[in-house]
Order: structure tokens, then C-alpha cells, then sequence
């Protein structure tokens, strides 16, 4: 059960950097001071313990996986979209980090506040089958930062159509593996969906704020470094 204070989970205020709007106004901040809240960030996705503030999807649901190996092959699944929400907290991080525009910085934070979500209910699901998460999970978190914020330093508008390509990439991906998960398996698949629905809407609301069609070029790097990224973290 999430923690509260008043109507405010913990998880968001102590895992989650202050908005620009936030920031001690007059004062010039350092990188080295800048970098201290995604630095807190990375060890609180890599190491911490999330909560959430919305029921986790998979609540009152029979488990139905008895099987040892359906339970691996979910698992293994649930390891891959465990990584995918570990780069998902990077990219926002990068991005924000080299935002322009404050409202750009704060919507992109809002939304990793969901993303923060979906990594707890991967991590719940993975525990629940008795398995475990990537051990490439630092390789990933750093890497996507460095996406991200290269993306960032693209201007604003092509750092929203970098979000809004990246979440409809990771929705076809969703729906893939709701093709792949076992049908009675409803726990899961309640996960994955809401999930999808979620990473939906960051897409349009990106595309909503002003987001740029991003070359094809662009488009098929990211195919290709999502690629790879879940392949491995399906294994390692």
C-alpha cells in the first residue's frame, strides 16, 4: 500500500526532482548542482524501492500460472518491460536535464512519475513468479540518459517528438507481448494494459505540446536500440 502524505505519495515526492517552477529563484545553479537530482534519481530507479499511488492492476486477480516454465517465459517477459521502465526514468531524466523550457522539463517529469509506477508493478510481477530483474539495469539507465539528453539538446519540439515516437514504439511493444503472455494468465496481462494505455497517452500528450515528426533515419535507431535492449534483458 502507498504511503501518503495528505493526498501525495511518498514515492513522488522523494524519488521525483523538484519542477524548474520549484527551483530557488535568483540563484544560478551549477552543472555539478543540476546533476545531483538525476544522480538521486538514477540510484533510487536502480537500488530504491517504488511506490504507487494508483492500485496496482494485477490487485484481486487469481493467479493462474502454475507451470514452472510459463512462470519463467512471464517472467522473463516482465524483466524486458522492467528494463524498458528503468531506460523509460533515464530518457525523461536526460531530456528534463537539458529542457529549455521549464514546462517542457515539467511535463516530461510528470510523466516519469507514471513510468516510476510501471516500474513497481514490473517489479511486484517479476517477484511474484520468482524471478529477478536485469543485471544490465545500470548499462541501460545510463545509456538512455545520454539518449536522452542528446535528444533534449535537439530543441524542444524534437525532444517531445522523441517522446512521442519512443512511447508509440513502446506501445506496439506492449501490445506484442500481450500476444505472447499465456491468455489465462490475467494478471499480467491487466498490467501490460494499463501500461499501454499510459505510455498512449504521454504519446499524444507530446504530440499535444508541439512534438516534431522526427526523420525516418531517427526512427529506426530507436527501433534499433529498443531492439537490442530487449533481447538482452529477456536473458540477462
Amino acid at each position: 500500500m502507498a504511503n501518503r502524505i495528505g493526498c501525495v505519495p511518498t514515492y513522488i515526492m522523494c524519488s521525483m526532482p523538484a519542477s524548474p517552477a520549484d527551483r530557488p529563484a535568483g540563484r544560478n545553479l551549477s552543472v555539478l548542482d543540476r546533476l545531483i537530482a538525476p544522480a538521486d534519481q538514477a540510484l533510487r530507479t536502480l537500488f530504491g524501492v517504488s511506490t504507487t499511488a494508483r492500485p496496482y492492476p494485477a490487485e484481486g486477480i487469481a493467479e493462474t500460472l502454475a507451470e514452472s516454465a510459463q512462470r519463467r517465459q512471464v517472467a522473463a517477459l516482465m524483466r524486458v518491460n522492467h528494463a524498458g521502465e528503468v531506460a523509460a526514468q533515464a530518457l525523461y531524466q536526460g531530456q528534463a536535464f537539458v529542457a529549455s523550457d521549464p514546462a517542457t522539463a515539467d511535463g516530461l517529469i510528470e510523466a516519469g512519475r507514471e513510468e516510476a509506477e510501471h516500474l513497481a508493478w514490473c517489479s511486484r510481477r517479476i517477484d511474484e513468479l520468482g524471478g529477478r530483474t536485469s543485471m544490465l539495469n545500470p548499462l541501460w539507465y545510463a545509456g538512455s540518459f545520454a539518449i536522452g539528453a542528446l535528444a533534449g539538446l535537439a530543441g524542444d519540439r524534437n525532444s517531445l517528438g522523441f517522446v512521442a515516437e519512443t512511447e508509440r514504439q513502446v506501445v506496439e511493444h506492449l501490445e506484442h507481448h500481450l500476444q505472447l503472455l499465456p491468455q489465462e494468465d490475467q494478471r499480467t496481462r491487466a498490467i501490460v494494459r494499463q501500461m499501454s494505455a499510459d505510455e498512449a497517452r504521454h504519446g499524444n500528450n507530446a504530440v499535444s505540446a508541439g512534438a516534431a515528426t522526427l526523420p525516418s533515419l531517427a526512427r529506426g535507431f530507436m527501433r534499433l536500440t529498443a531492439k537490442v535492449m530487449t533481447r538482452s534483458a529477456y536473458w540477462v
